[in-house]
């Protein structure tokens, strides 16, 4: 949800400093470093994954604006074709691998079908979130709470009715989008437009702060338990 929120206010930054075809083009050519990097790695490595992730966030935010602002593409047009092409991502991957269980992300292929489907989420969570606030005029922040409550619903569903695992972490994973780019924005956007003012650069500078420290505290934990592991392991 940080990195959500992080890729919304980066992207209004850069698109009002760059201009849109700029800053896609730039953050584009990042993102493709940025997952080579991680689709070269052998093991997760945390900040190899968040880099990915948040170059990911930014771009595909800007790609999703870079659709309504360049090509003049309706909000809910561009809502509802982002949500079929996550459909279509999702079809393609259960056909081929019979599973869409994160925890099944064990080969090329599947972690490519994983990122299409992080690419597709942050471009439907941005057109969302403006449908929601601009087409509808529902604002940043009831925006963010319409999307938080239908959030916990799977949740409800798994406790109540034993939903799938699998189908509730997408769902939410999936909302997680457009709640974090609302709140972000309701921080960023002035107070003439229902928002808090606080500007883009310093929502996505606090955000980095709080992205760099869970990464760094992910990092650590995950070097201690190799190193535990490793401690643990028999020897001759």
């Amino acid at each position: 949800m940080l990195s959500t929120g992080m890729g919304e206010t980066a992207s209004d930054f850069l698109a009002h400093r760059l201009g849109p075809l700029p800053a896609v083009a730039l953050t584009g050519s990042v993102f493709v470093v940025a997952l080579a990097l991680q689709l070269r790695a052998r093991r997760y490595a945390a900040p190899l994954y968040w880099f990915a992730v948040i170059m990911i966030s930014v771009f595909g935010t800007l790609a999703a604006d870079a659709v309504h602002v360049g090509f003049g593409v309706p909000y809910w047009v561009s809502t509802l074709g982002f949500l079929l092409a996550l459909g279509v991502i999702f079809t393609l991957w259960q056909r081929s691998e019979g599973t869409l269980s994160i925890h099944s992300v064990t080969t090329r292929r599947r972690e490519l079908f994983y990122w299409a489907t992080v690419l597709a989420t942050f471009a439907l969570g941005t057109a969302a979130g403006d449908f929601t606030a601009r087409t509808l005029g529902l604002g940043w922040l009831t925006s963010g709470l319409l999307f938080a409550a239908l959030m916990a619903l799977p949740v409800l569903a798994r406790v109540r009715f034993k939903f799938s695992p699998v189908l509730a972490f997408w769902w939410a994973y999936v909302i997680t989008r457009p709640v974090g780019a609302s709140f972000a924005d309701w921080m960023a956007v002035p107070h003439s437009q229902g928002g808090l003012g606080w500007g883009t650069g310093a929502v996505t500078l606090g955000l980095c702060v709080l992205i760099l420290v869970f990464v760094l505290t992910s990092a650590v934990h995950q070097g201690r338990s190799a190193a535990r592991g490793e401690a643990l392991a028999p020897t001759d």
